[in-house]
């Protein structure tokens, strides 16, 4: 059986490659091209050190100069000496650049895009690269079309599908918002560079909250369709944000998941205090102590850097430390 390893470098890139069960990461990773660190390769002086995100291994011989029982312990893994027994995603503590390797470039036909509502544009690319791997959470860059100018956006779709979706804010003027909403066609042909970033769904050990702000919904049905396929014994629940109550979107989506997924709960909510939703404020308004679990959960964050901010505060106020803490943190691009 081959096993499939998601490297993740500091600069944001993700690179998989194919595993055999009985080579090592360090080996699949040269055999691959990419020059992960590594010194001695047989486990004696810790070069390669790594962080285990998700997966199972087994640990051939080492010395612990090379890697304490202490950061064994908290995820730490020598690929040099790591042979998988299932598919994994390491954190390499280096550039992809310094390893040889560069972001994955590749290109897609425009399938749809429509005004999903006044605030939030739906498109759908048809990959012509088959098989586009990411972890549920990451994103790419589109090249818009005419143009040399790129955007990035959150998949909304899960890893392997033949059409991409993304959720992108409507924004007056913007460069993509325009092209999209004033001139795409089916077949229009789009670069994208990726995968990239460091907000993507970890294996799930602990209950989960999500917080989503507006079209930061996106990485978080990606997340949802990968925990539907694979299952999870841990409470998950979402609670989404957005202005306006029309731009409250794919309510449908999030309530199949609810009935699909038995430890799946969600809650929506709408800033504008003249609303008629039940729920009026703000996505931190909505946390309970229950949600929490005294901080034995982790956190999941994607919204406009001031909901990331409130967020942070409401935590750090609360005296809450979640065991884990991940967000992403988005602007508008402006005009240009």
């Amino acid at each position: 059986m081959i096993f499939t390893i998601a490297l993740n470098f500091e600069d944001g890139v993700t690179r998989f490659l194919p595993c055999e069960p009985n080579e090592t990461v360090a080996a699949a990773a040269y055999r691959n091209g990419i020059n992960i660190p590594l010194g001695c390769c047989n486990g004696e002086c810790g070069t390669c050190k790594s962080f285990l995100e998700s997966g199972q291994f087994e640990h051939g011989p080492y010395l612990t100069e090379a890697l304490s029982a202490e950061e064994e312990g908290k995820g730490y893994c020598l690929p040099c000496q790591m042979y998988p027994k299932a598919d994994c995603v390491l954190r390499i503590n280096t550039t992809s650049n310094n390893c040889g390797t560069t972001v994955s470039e590749f290109s897609g036909e425009v399938a749809s895009a429509k005004l999903l509502s006044r605030s939030t544009i739906g498109l759908s690319l048809e990959l012509n690269e088959r098989h586009v791997r990411f972890l549920p959470g990451q994103y790419i860059d589109l090249q818009v079309p005419g143009t040399n100018i790129t955007r990035s956006y959150s998949f909304s779709s899960q890893p392997g599908e033949p059409i991409a979706r993304f959720l992108i804010r409507n924004i007056p003027n913007g460069v993509m918002t325009s092209y999209l909403l004033d001139s795409a066609r089916p077949g229009d042909q789009i670069f994208c560079k990726g995968p990239l970033g460091g907000f993507y769904l970890r294996e799930v050990k602990r209950p989960i909250l999500m917080l989503a702000g507006g079209t930061g919904l996106a990485p978080f049905l990606s997340m949802l369709g990968r925990l539907a396929e694979i299952g999870s014994s841990q409470p998950i629940h979402l609670i989404y944000g957005v202005t306006n109550d029309a731009d409250l979107i794919e309510v449908d989506t999030l309530q199949a998941f609810s009935q699909s997924m038995d430890h799946f709960t969600f809650t929506t909510c709408v800033a504008n205090p003249d609303s008629s939703h039940s729920r009026k404020g703000f996505v931190t308004h909505q946390i309970e102590p229950r949600h929490l679990y005294n901080g034995g959960l982790d956190i999941y964050l994607c919204g406009p850097p001031p909901m990331v901010s409130a967020a942070q505060a409401f935590l750090r106020e609360g005296g809450i430390s979640p065991a884990g803490f991940h967000y992403e943190r988005f602007a508008a691009s402006g005009d240009t």
